[in-house]
């Protein structure tokens, strides 16, 4: 298909720009918001000035840019990565492609844990394969009082979360570099959260959408996607206060797999919540008093 920047040499207003670009992303059941976000992005507003300024002219050196932007798009790269950052949890992350790109689903884990962790107290939390930081930023935004450990392998994803901490300006936060529980020694936490990796290496959505362009080690594990949430849940409990909770997002057919190896490391009052597609994806238990 011809480029769009080679039929939208002319002025446009946003009104204009918007259909084009939405007509040229057909292929994406999201050309609307994508398209509507990044031109909110090279415009620098939000999109209830889209919607109040219709046929406001955008300016030349504005409309090449969002083109370029549209054609990185129609070839699949994910809109995180060409704004450079992503909303969760009401906080504006930097993200990058050492990172996984913060989804909704994952806010769910945030919502499960903060309705575990009281109001005013101090517990100690855990995340295990930080990322961007998404899931321990928002904790530690959420439960000030509470004291944050974000842990992950990679340097360069450390760097995006320690960025997004300080232009958060959250300091009860504090990130430690190494393999899971590795970088730990003997300290315990009320809480450990992890979104790890949980796809297998065969399944086809690898070749589909996003994640083809986001890191395949913050995705794939062996044994079915499982076998990082057997290794944690294997350590977890000696870095667990007694009563301490234990909570994983997973994919959508693994609940059943999840709890029982929960259940055979010990873990009692396993729960698992629903996403808003009907999908089982965050199970947690509790380790015994």
């Amino acid at each position: 298909m011809e480029p769009l920047s080679a039929s939208e040499n002319k002025s446009k207003t946003i009104e204009e720009l918007i259909q084009s670009a939405i007509q040229y992303l057909n292929n994406s059941g999201s050309a609307r918001l994508d398209t509507e976000v990044l031109l909110t992005h090279v415009l620098k507003a939000n999109r209830a000035y889209l919607f109040a300024h219709p046929e406001k002219v955008v300016p030349d050196n504005v409309r090449k840019e969002f083109l370029q932007l549209i054609e990185q798009r129609k070839d699949g790269r994910p809109v995180a990565h060409l704004t450079g950052h992503r909303e969760f949890w009401s906080l504006q992350l930097n993200v990058t492609p050492d990172t996984l790109i913060p989804r909704p689903e994952t806010e769910l884990l945030v919502e499960k844990i903060l309705e575990l962790i009281p109001k005013n107290t101090a517990w100690q939390i855990l995340d295990l394969g930080t990322g961007s930081g998404a899931i321990a930023l928002a904790i530690a935004h959420e439960r000030a009082g509470c004291s944050v450990t974000a842990t992950d392998i990679s340097g360069e994803a450390l760097n995006v979360a320690k960025s997004n901490a300080q232009q958060l300006n959250i300091h009860n936060i504090q990130f430690l570099s190494g393999h899971w529980l590795e970088p730990l020694a003997d300290k315990r936490f009320n809480v450990i959260v992890s979104n790890p990796p949980y796809i297998s290496k065969l399944d086809p959505h690898l070749r589909q959408g996003d994640v083809r362009f986001e890191p395949e080690s913050a995705l794939v594990a062996e044994n079915n996607g499982l076998a990082c949430i057997e290794q944690i849940t294997a350590n977890a409990g000696r870095h667990l206060y007694p009563g301490g909770i234990l909570a994983f997002e997973h994919g959508y057919k693994q609940g059943t797999a999840v709890r029982e190896i929960l259940q055979k490391q010990g873990f009692a009052d396993i729960q698992t919540s629903i996403d808003l597609s009907g999908h089982e994806r965050i199970t947690l238990g509790k380790l015994p008093d």
